[in-house]
């Protein structure tokens, strides 16, 4: 009778915890985004898999000694897993548009406005009962309006640990709503002769241009701004193996192999800061609706921005392209190529687009450098 009364007190039915099926739910919803709808699915399926893991009982998976706790000690409470990420992201980035027109720029600069909105606005939820955010919390959960999943892990694994899973997958759910989001936003904000506006074709760019442009970054970056440097610096590091066309088979590798495991343990690491007892908080639901915030207000400011800069510009601008400065690449640059082409079946705009769009990658960095600056 003792032995069977040990046995059933080792089965998961006996140790289930009713949040501990609320977060295997959890993971089960971000698991079917992933498979049926396609949203992320590269990030979304190994954090959903990772949440599920996490919560089963007595596995220990995320316990000291545990699978799921060394994936995160080693790769994402140091840091490492998002600046190699960053690196392979730097290897499939082509800076042609933006070295063609570099006014893009701006663009990409003014749509990171939304994170520094809501870092005031994470700091005034303390004012209502059940809110504690300090001011590294309020940085870490800001940068979700960058539209940058490894720029959000990364800073919220050097400001705020305990929140890290709920700040990734704010920041990968609004990703990957990136198609559902901004159109509103961007017919809201212009007109119909507006986001009719051709632009005129890129000038060609050489390759001279594309190699100097990732050691002129990150010459600024060690001059003005050092503590955005990990993550620009391994931007750089990617994007000009790409362009140098000396080492094919180590950019092949970033941008290949060595992302794509990267990627799967980066997933597992965060799904293991799904515990019910981190996610399931009033916290969660602030953080969700301040990065649901941040994201329409970068997309609002980057289209606020252009409009200002045709209003100036000797060429022509299409305010459509300035929501493209969120750095979710290149989905964003592909919305604003849709929208643009339901007003004008003959203007193509992603080429342009892919300008603030690339922009908005080392904003967001630079972003996440600020804010590393100032409060950590």
């Amino acid at each position: 009778m003792e032995g069977m009364l040990s046995l059933w007190q080792s089965t998961g039915i006996a140790n289930f915890e009713f949040e501990q099926l609320i977060m295997m739910a959890v993971g089960g919803v971000l698991l079917y985004l992933a498979i049926m709808k396609q949203f992320e699915p590269l990030l979304l399926l190994p954090i959903g898999f990772g949440a599920i893991l996490t919560n089963i009982p007595l596995a220990g998976l995320s316990d000291a000694g545990g699978l799921l706790y060394y994936v995160y000690k080693i790769g994402i409470d140091s840091g490492v897993f998002p600046l190699i990420i960053f690196m392979g992201v730097g290897a499939l980035t082509d800076f042609s548009a933006l070295i063609a027109n570099p006014k893009m720029l701006l663009l990409g600069a003014a749509a990171q406005f939304g994170i520094f909105v809501t870092l005031f606005g994470a700091i005034l939820l303390n004012f209502i009962p059940g809110f504690e955010f300090t001011l590294k919390d309020a940085a870490a959960i800001a940068i979700i309006g960058g539209a940058d999943g490894p720029t959000a892990i990364f800073l919220a694994s050097k400001l705020a640990p305990d929140l890290l899973g709920a700040i990734a997958v704010a920041a990968y759910s609004y990703m990957a709503l990136v198609p559902l989001i901004q159109p509103p936003i961007m017919r809201a904000l212009t007109t119909k002769e507006e986001r009719s506006i051709a632009m005129p074709q890129l000038r060609h760019v050489s390759k001279s241009e594309k190699v100097a442009f990732p050691l002129l970054v990150l010459a600024l970056i060690i001059i003005l701004l050092p503590a955005a440097a990990p993550l620009v610096g391994m931007f750089c590091l990617g994007n000009l193996m790409r362009e140098s066309g000396v080492v094919e088979r180590l950019s092949s590798t970033a941008q290949n192999e060595l992302i794509n495991i990267t990627t799967i343990f980066l997933g597992l690491g965060v799904g293991s800061k799904l515990a019910a007892d981190k996610f399931l908080t009033i916290e969660t639901l602030g953080i969700l609706a301040l990065g649901a915030i941040a994201f329409s207000i970068g997309t609002a400011s980057g289209v606020m921005m252009a409009k200002a800069m045709n209003h100036f510009s000797k060429t022509p601008i299409n305010p459509l392209v300035g929501a493209a400065g969120v750095s979710a690449v290149p989905m964003a640059a592909r919305v604003v190529n849709k929208v643009g082409l339901e007003t004008n079946p003959h203007n193509f705009l992603l080429m342009h687009a892919m300008g603030p769009n690339v922009a908005g990658v080392l904003g967001s960095a630079v972003a996440a450098g600020i804010l590393l600056a100032i409060v950590g």
